[in-house]
C-alpha cells in the first residue's frame, strides 16, 4: 500500500506534506500534488500535515475517489519532483472549501 493525494488538494497545493516527507515522493502539477507510489514508503507522516486532509492511506481513500490511485501513479511520472514547501496557490483558502473539484484538475504542467 501507499499514500494517495485526493481531490481536496485541487486548487490548493498546500505543501506542508512535502516538507515532512523523508523520501521525496511528491510531484507538483499546475494545481495539484501527487505521490509517486514507487517511492512512497507508507510512513504516513504526510497525512496529518495536510490542512485540507487530502492525503490518504490508499486503503482509506473514499470509494468515490478511487481514480486518484491511478492519477497519482501516472502524473508522478510526468510532473517534476517537489522537495520543499512553497506557498499554496493564491486562492487556496477558497478552493479548500469546494467540493467535487475533479473537473478542475489541470494535468498539463
Amino acid at each position: 500500500m501507499t499514500h494517495v493525494v485526493g481531490e481536496s488538494c485541487i486548487g490548493c497545493k498546500y505543501t506542508d506534506c512535502v516538507a515532512v516527507c523523508p523520501v521525496e515522493c511528491f510531484h507538483e502539477g499546475p494545481n495539484f500534488l501527487v505521490i509517486d507510489p514507487e517511492v512512497c514508503i507508507d510512513c504516513g507522516v504526510c497525512v496529518a500535515e495536510c490542512p485540507v486532509e487530502a492525503v490518504y492511506d490508499e486503503k482509506m481513500l473514499p470509494a468515490e475517489q478511487g481514480e486518484y490511485v491511478e492519477l497519482n501513479a501516472r502524473l508522478a511520472k510526468q510532473w517534476p519532483l517537489i522537495v520543499q514547501s512553497t506557498e499554496p496557490l493564491p486562492e487556496a483558502d477558497t478552493w479548500a472549501e469546494k467540493q467535487d473539484k475533479r473537473e478542475h484538475l489541470m494535468e498539463m504542467s
